[in-house]
C-alpha cells in the first residue's frame, strides 16, 4: 500500500509515518520506481507506535522495545540504555494510573447511563382510555 493509504488507515499523517521510517521504527519496502510500499503488518506496528508516542515514550525508547511490539517472544535485550529500565517502569506506572483512571470515569458514565435509563422507564406517559 502507498503511504496515503496506510495514514488513512491508521489515523497518522504521512509526514509522521515518515518520520517512523527516518527513526527505524517502520521499513517500508522501494519498488522499482523508487516509491515506498507498506505491508499489511505496519498498520499494527504503526497504531501501536502511535499509542505508545501519544502517551509519552520518546520514538527513541520506542526502537529500543519495538521487539515487543511484534514478537513478544523473541525479546533479547543488547546494550541496554543507561536508565532505560527505569523509565519504562515509570512509564508503566503512569499507564497504569491512567487506565485506572479512565475505567474509573467509564464506570461513571456506565452507571449515569443506567440511571438515565432507568428514569426513562418509569416516566411511561399515560394512555387515554
Amino acid at each position: 500500500m502507498r503511504i496515503g493509504e496506510l495514514a488513512q488507515k491508521t489515523g497518522v499523517p504521512a509526514r509522521m509515518l515518515r518520520y517512523y521510517e527516518e527513526q527505524g521504527l517502520i521499513s517500508p519496502r522501494r519498488l522499482d520506481n523508487g516509491y515506498r510500499t507498506y505491508d499489511d503488518y505496519l498498520v499494527d506496528r504503526v497504531k501501536k507506535v502511535r499509542g505508545l508516542v501519544d502517551s509519552g515514550i520518546p520514538t527513541r525508547i520506542i526502537s529500543s522495545i519495538l521487539p515487543c511490539l511484534d514478537q513478544p517472544q523473541t525479546i533479547v535485550v543488547r546494550n541496554a540504555e543507561p536508565g532505560l529500565r527505569e523509565l519504562l517502569v515509570t512509564e508503566r506506572d503512569r499507564m497504569s494510573e491512567k487506565i485506572d483512571f479512565l475505567t474509573h470515569n467509564r464506570d461513571s458514565i456506565t452507571r449515569y447511563i443506567q440511571a438515565i435509563d432507568e428514569a426513562g422507564s418509569q416516566e411511561r406517559p399515560l394512555r387515554a382510555g
